[in-house]
C-alpha cells in the first residue's frame, strides 16, 4: 500500500475520533513549485535549508553564473509577462533592464576578505552571510528586482524569501522558478529562492517579524517602507520612493540635454524611481530648450491638456491627497493623451508642459511615475537649486544637472545630497545604464546604502589571532 493512502486511513480514523493527524505528529513541509510554496512557513524552511548547502566561495559563483545564463535566456519572455500582468512599462525597455541586471549585479567578486596586522599579532575581517533574507519587491520592476536581488545576497551566502507584491506576483513567480531550476541543473541546491503562491498584506506582516530572519529589505513606495519601519525587529535596508528633479542651466548643452531627458525620462514609461520626474530650466535658455525637446520627439501639450490628463489619472486631484491611480502608473505617452481627450502619436515616448514658475503644480510635486514631465521656469541657477531642493523634498533619492559649470555642477551636488547625482546624462546612467558603476533595482536612500550590492547583505565578523602570523 502507498504511504498516500496509509496517511489518508490514519486521518480519516483520527477524524472519527474527534482528532488530527497533525494533532499527533507533525507533517513535514510540503514541496513548493521551484520555490513558490503554498505556506510561508515552508517557504522559508525550504530557503534556511538551501542556505545551509551554500557552504564554499566556488559554489557561489556556479550559482550566480547559472542565475546570469537564465535572466538573460529569459529576459524578454519575463519582460512581456510584467506588462501584460501590470499594463506598466514598455516591453523593450524590461528587456533592457532584465539584462542590465544579469549582466552589471556584481557578484562574489565584489566580496574580499581585510587583514590587520600589528605588533600584536593579526586580524582577519572577512564578509559573512545573514542566513535567509527577507525582500519585499514592487510591481514596477518585478524580474528585474527578483534577478538582481537573488544575484546580489547569494552572492553574500545568503537564501531569499521574496514577498512579491500582489500585482505582479505571476511575473515575481515565475522569476524565481526559472532561476531555481537553472540553479537546480547546475548545482543540484533547490529552493535558494522562494515565496508564497499567494501574497497577502498579511503574509509580508509576518515575514516582517519572522524568528530566524534577521535582515528585510524592502523596495517599493514610502507606504511599504513606513510600514516596515512601524513593524519590523530586524535590520532593515530600505529601497523608497523618489521625486528626481532634472536642473538645466543656461550654460548647458542643449542638445545633449533634451535627448538625455527624453531618453531618461521615458525609459520603462518612467517607472523607474530614479527617472526624472520634472525638468527645471533657467529662463534665459527654456524656450531654446523646448525646441531641442521637441527635436527628438518629445511632444509638448498645453496647460488645459495637462489639466484634463491629471483629472483621468490622479487620485484626489486637486485636493491635498492628491496621488497618481496605480492603473495609469506606467502607461504609454499616447494613452495619457487619450486620457486628457486629445492625441499624440503612438511613437511618443514623453510629454511635457509648460508650467511656468508655477512650483506648485501636480506633476512637479506629486511623483506620478508616467512619460508627462512639467517643465519650470526659474530665473537663475539659484532659485533652480532652490527649486530642486523644495520638489526633491528631502528624500534624497536622485538629482541631475546639464551644465559646464564646474561650480554650479558642485554646488547642486552638495545641496541636493542624494544617492544618485548624474551630470549632463539620463538619470539611469546611475545606475550603470549608460555610465559607469555596478547597477541595482534596490536603491536604499532611507537607511543610507545607497546602490545596493552582494557588500550590502553580509555580516563583517573578525577572527583575531594575537601575537603570531605577523611576518614583518
Amino acid at each position: 500500500m502507498r504511504s498516500e493512502e496509509i496517511e489518508r486511513i490514519v486521518d480519516e480514523v483520527l477524524r472519527q475520533l474527534g482528532r488530527t493527524a497533525a494533532a499527533v505528529e507533525p507533517r513535514a513541509p510540503k514541496p513548493g513549485d521551484w520555490g513558490v510554496f503554498e505556506r510561508l512557513e515552508d517557504a522559508v524552511a525550504a530557503a534556511e535549508a538551501a542556505h545551509l548547502r551554500l557552504d564554499s566561495l566556488a559554489l557561489r559563483e556556479r550559482v550566480v553564473l547559472a542565475v546570469r545564463r537564465a535572466a538573460r535566456s529569459n529576459a524578454r519572455r519575463l519582460a512581456e509577462m510584467a506588462v501584460d500582468e501590470t499594463g506598466m512599462g514598455r516591453i523593450e525597455d524590461k528587456v533592457k533592464k532584465n539584462l542590465l541586471v544579469a549582466d552589471r549585479t556584481p557578484g562574489p567578486e565584489i566580496l574580499s576578505p581585510s587583514a590587520i596586522t600589528g605588533d600584536m599579532g593579526l586580524t582577519l575581517v572577512e564578509n559573512a552571510a545573514w542566513g535567509v533574507i527577507a525582500s519585499v519587491t514592487p510591481s514596477t520592476n518585478p524580474a528585474a528586482t527578483v534577478i538582481n536581488n537573488s544575484i546580489s545576497m547569494i552572492s553574500g551566502g545568503n537564501a531569499v524569501v521574496f514577498a512579491p507584491h500582489p500585482g505582479a506576483k505571476r511575473t515575481t513567480q515565475e522569476a524565481i522558478r526559472i532561476l531555481n531550476r537553472a540553479v537546480h541543473e547546475e548545482t543540484g541546491i533547490d529552493n535558494l529562492m522562494t515565496c508564497v503562491k499567494e501574497p497577502t498584506i498579511d503574509a509580508a506582516r509576518q515575514l516582517f517579524t519572522w524568528p530566524g530572519i534577521d535582515l528585510l529589505v524592502v523596495t517599493g513606495g514610502e507606504a511599504v517602507v513606513e510600514a516596515a519601519r512601524k513593524t519590523t525587529n530586524k535590520r532593515l535596508i530600505a529601497a523608497g520612493a523618489g521625486n528626481p528633479p532634472v536642473v538645466v542651466d543656461e550654460t548647458a548643452d542643449l542638445a545633449r540635454a533634451a535627448r538625455g531627458i527624453y531618453d531618461g525620462a521615458s525609459f520603462d514609461n518612467n517607472i523607474v524611481c530614479a527617472d526624472e520626474k520634472e525638468i527645471i530650466v533657467v529662463e534665459a535658455v527654456a524656450e531654446a530648450l523646448k525646441r531641442e525637446l521637441a527635436g527628438v520627439g518629445a511632444v509638448e501639450i498645453s496647460r488645459e491638456q495637462a489639466e484634463a490628463v491629471a483629472r483621468a489619472v490622479m487620485l484626489d486631484y486637486p485636493g491635498p491627497k492628491c496621488r497618481p491611480n496605480p492603473k495609469w502608473v506606467g502607461r504609454d505617452a499616447a494613452e495619457l493623451a487619450r486620457a486628457g481627450g486629445f492625441s499624440v502619436p503612438d511613437s511618443c515616448r514623453l510629454l511635457f508642459v509648460d508650467v511656468g514658475r508655477e512650483v506648485d503644480h501636480v506633476f512637479a510635486r506629486v511623483e506620478q511615475m508616467m512619460p508627462l514631465l512639467p517643465l519650470l521656469r526659474a530665473r537663475d541657477f539659484a532659485e533652480a537649486m532652490e527649486w530642486s531642493v523644495l520638489l526633491e523634498r528631502g528624500l534624497r533619492h536622485t538629482a541631475g544637472l546639464y551644465s559646464r559649470d564646474i561650480e554650479h555642477m558642485d554646488a547642486l551636488a552638495r545641496r541636493m545630497n542624494t544617492s544618485l547625482f548624474v551630470k549632463n546624462g539620463p538619470h539611469v546612467a546611475g545606475l550603470g545604464a549608460g555610465g559607469e558603476g555596478w547597477t541595482s533595482m534596490t536603491i536604499s536612500t532611507p537607511t543610507g546604502e545607497g546602490v545596493t550590492n552582494a557588500r550590502t547583505f553580509v555580516r563583517l565578523r573578525r577572527c583575531t589571532l594575537v601575537g603570531s602570523f605577523r611576518i614583518v
